[in-house]
């Protein structure tokens, strides 16, 4: 019999994954046993099977979930948005926040996909490749539009999101720079980097 919504089943599961990214971030996948992983949640490792089927599987939910929500999330942020250049802004802003309030998801996401198998592997770097042609079709449009110009809108659209996504590893909310300070200062050098002021 299925559990209803609110159940502490799903309460328990909540918090295994939360675990699990506490775990993941600071030991890796590799050093981290399901024993200690029920230890963090407070229940019996064999209980766990209830809740996930291994931990590849829990990885794998882990990262689907995560690269999920980044995509979901950033189509509510562009939905209506027409304008090319509007819409650039819109992803600096998206991107930025949302990678800066998730330090430790987004190492997870990115350091530990080596550890998946190839079948999960190939269905999260599909839901990777869906947000970065996000970003291509913004490019694209700016492009037909003649908003700017450049020789290639896909390695352009990796360029930019790897240069983006570094904020989270320096970043720290102590260091001086607000959010909104950060995204004010990469929107100038992403549209210098396209020919347009920002």
């Amino acid at each position: 019999m299925s559990r209803a919504p609110g159940s502490s089943g799903e309460k328990t599961l909540k918090a295994i994954y939360e675990a699990g990214i506490d775990l993941i971030y600071q030991y890796g996948y590799e050093a981290v046993s399901l024993r200690q992983l029920a230890g963090a949640v407070g229940i019996q490792a064999g209980s766990l099977y209830n809740h996930i089927a291994s931990k590849q599987d829990l990885l794998f939910k882990l990262i689907h979930s995560i690269v999920l929500e980044l995509n979901e999330q950033l189509d509510a942020e562009l939905e209506n948005i027409d304008d090319p250049e509007e819409a650039m802004r819109a992803f600096v802003r998206y991107h930025i926040t949302w990678y800066t309030a998730r330090k430790q998801q987004v190492f997870i996401g990115n350091m530990e996909l080596r550890s998946l198998k190839a079948e999960n592997y190939t269905k999260i770097v599909a839901l990777r490749r869906r947000y970065e042609m996000r970003l291509k079709d913004i490019l694209d449009r700016g492009i037909a539009e003649k908003h700017w110009s450049m020789p290639d809108s896909s390695v352009s659209a990796r360029a930019l999101i790897a240069m983006l996504s570094g904020v989270c590893v320096w970043y720290d909310p102590e260091g001086g720079y607000s959010i909104e300070e950060l995204v004010s200062i990469y929107t100038e050098i992403v549209f210098k980097g396209l020919g347009k002021p920002a």
